[in-house]
């Protein structure tokens, strides 16, 4: 069973996925996959628009599409050409903070991040459910099941990802492309019947204008209300994520990645357009000709509204075919959700050394999500305007965080007015943000929730992984090795000295050489090499350690870099007896001042008192005494 759920893992690790990974597919069959999370949101998007802005959902809905096409496409567009292997905004702003700073930004954007996919799959799933539970041959035989259902939807999904989730993109297409002519057929029927009914288009110009007040009564109310339209807006982050499964042309390396560039711009352009048409006019039909009551909790257009017209317009049959549709593609849409969760975790945390190793291995992580997606689920009774906030807040956070990492970046690379247009959308990102969470608080306490638990996870695992070996692997460089060489030809053993530098000099070496000598059992004739480790990053958890061989006034020192000195001298001594057959000795002095001191130092900068982590690290990877390599320590 162990061997079962440990053996798919997601490569490569790391914030990058290389250039192989996965078979590619045309961009258009890509943006499909892309699809069914973006074009399902027309399933329950409209709804929510008529729910929010009553008689002004169309031009609540028209100020989404402005918000699409004018900002978040031209958005995703730089995002796409400034992470073209799949990053995303998360990357763009990981690097634009250093060391522990940079780490746990990314932990709460990714509390963020995880709290929009969680909800995409239960409300996706709710929704799903709702087509079900409306349709009217199944409404009597499954009444009152709705967390029922959901629940067995979501293990559905999650059992077809513990079995292996292959040839998404072949699945979506197909789903895309009924799910979008159906709904054509709908918005076409929709369309001539508010120009054909009497009393229809002039009933909603009336509720427009009959409160009064002007332009600014229509309007105002338009702009209260759009920030709970910004569901369906997910799919730039889930079309930027998938660029490498964007098939590419060229001879060259940089002829590749720019053909990848230019197709994902297709793929995000197209998406943006094809669901800015439907959103205008699925949200016009709605409003006009299903009443207000309907779209209430409990009404026959709640979380529905498309289905409705459907069956009301185009007869039970027609609608029971959209049902199916409507069921598949948001059911695909959890599944696509699914597949950026497990993303996630294999990208960031475990290269940090803040999650458990199996957080590499997909089965054990679809188990984790599909667990939490059913409490989710129970808690908010699989209602989907109940979870309408907590996914339009984890988006707007994304996206809020994309237009910052893309404003900085043009004013990095010296374009201000670009940089000045995204700081216009910025500013109102912020403020969809804001009215959001003002609206519907509980979307920030859930992904609070999630921040809180991934932080406290991660520390816990951070912590737990302290004596793990922390390399990808050794490297020595020519000079390393002939000192190597050396030392043992004079006596055929491996003596070393742990310093840390501090001028640099001949004297400081001199000078520890001769303390050793005193106060540590090293053989008077013994050879020593200076083994010295510089943190670079101690945020970071591993890295491969490149090992180079100075001489510094005829001492001959083997120094390295890596984020932790014990972890990196324990590989090293490793290394050493794997690669020599030679069982190595390393002498220390002992540190001055507080352990604990010394120990939270290690957990924060990688360095404390290394002597008896480094024996500790290599008990841990070394059970038989007889082989570990030896640790004196002297005063």
């Amino acid at each position: 069973m162990g061997r079962w759920l440990l053996a798919n893992r997601v490569q490569p690790v790391g914030p990058e996925v290389g250039e192989s990974h996965g078979a590619t597919h045309s961009w258009w069959k890509v943006m499909c996959l892309t699809g069914v999370d973006y074009f399902s949101s027309l399933s329950y998007l409209p709804g929510i628009a008529a729910l929010a802005a009553g008689a002004l959902s169309p031009l609540a809905t028209l100020l989404v599409v402005l918000l699409t096409l004018v900002g978040m496409l031209p958005m995703y567009r730089r995002v796409a050409k400034e992470s073209p292997h799949g990053q995303g905004s998360v990357a763009m702003l990981e690097k634009l903070l250093p060391f522990w700073r940079g780490k746990f930004f990314v932990l709460i954007l990714l509390g963020f991040v995880v709290t929009s996919w969680i909800i995409t799959i239960t409300l996706s799933s709710a929704d799903a459910t709702v087509q079900i539970l409306q349709n009217p041959y199944l409404a009597g035989a499954l009444h009152g099941q709705a967390v029922t259902i959901t629940v067995v939807l979501l293990l559905i999904l999650g059992g077809v990802f513990l079995l292996g989730f292959n040839e998404a993109v072949g699945v979506a297409i197909p789903l895309v492309a009924v799910f979008l002519l159906l709904n054509a057929v709908v918005v076409a029927v929709g369309i001539a019947d508010v120009f054909s009914t009497p009393g229809a288009l002039s009933g909603w110009t009336d509720r427009l204008t009959s409160g009064g007040g002007g332009i600014g009564a229509v309007i105002g109310p338009a702009v209260v209300a759009f920030p709970l339209l910004v569901l369906g807006l997910s799919g730039f982050e889930t079309g930027v994520s998938m660029m490498p499964l964007v098939a590419v042309s060229g001879a060259t390396a940089e002829q590749r990645l720019a053909s990848r560039v230019r197709n994902t711009r297709k793929l995000l352009t197209a998406a943006a357009l094809i669901m800015s048409v439907y959103l205008l006019s699925t949200s016009f039909i709605t409003t006009v000709l299903i009443p207000a009551r309907e779209f209430e909790d409990g009404g026959k257009a709640s979380g529905r509204a498309l289905a409705y017209l459907a069956h009301e317009k185009l007869g039970n049959g027609f609608g029971s075919v959209y049902d199916i549709s409507s069921v598949l593609i948001l059911w695909f849409a959890g599944a696509s959700a699914m597949a950026g969760l497990i993303n996630i975790v294999p990208r960031y945390l475990p290269s940090y050394g803040m999650a458990p190793e199996w957080g590499r291995a997909v089965r054990p992580v679809v188990l984790v999500y599909t667990a939490v997606s059913i409490a989710i689920t129970i808690i908010f009774r699989a209602d989907v305007n109940a979870q309408a906030g907590a996914y339009a807040t984890g988006i707007l956070v994304m996206m809020f965080s994309g237009a910052v990492a893309v404003t900085i970046s043009c004013f990095r690379r010296q374009r201000p007015r670009a940089g000045t247009a995204f700081i216009v959308l910025t500013l109102v990102l912020l403020y969809a943000l804001i009215a959001n969470v003002i609206e519907k608080p509980d979307g920030l306490a859930i992904s609070a929730v999630f921040i809180l638990a991934i932080i406290v996870i991660s520390l816990v695992s951070r912590i737990s992984r302290t004596t793990e070996l922390r390399v990808d692997r050794i490297e020595f460089d020519d000079d390393a090795r002939r000192f190597l060489t050396e030392s043992l030809r004079h006596d055929g053993s491996l003596n070393l000295v742990a310093n840390q530098r501090q001028s640099g000099a001949r004297e400081e070496y001199e000078a520890k050489e001769a303390g050793q000598r005193g106060m540590n059992p090293v053989p008077g004739r013994a050879d020593v090499l200076f083994l010295e480790v510089d943190v670079i990053d101690p945020s970071d958890f591993s890295d491969v350690l490149r090992v180079r061989g100075l001489d510094i006034g005829g001492h001959r020192v083997l120094r390295v870099k890596s984020p932790a000195v014990p972890n990196a001298i324990a590989a090293v001594l490793l290394g050493l007896r794997d690669s020599t057959g030679v069982r190595p000795h390393c002498y220390f002095e002992w540190a001055e001042g507080n352990p604990i001191g010394h120990l939270l130092r290690y957990l924060v900068l990688g360095r404390g008192d290394t002597a008896p982590v480094v024996r500790e690290i290599l008990r841990e990877n070394e059970k038989d005494p007889a082989l570990r390599p030896g640790i004196h320590v002297g005063s």
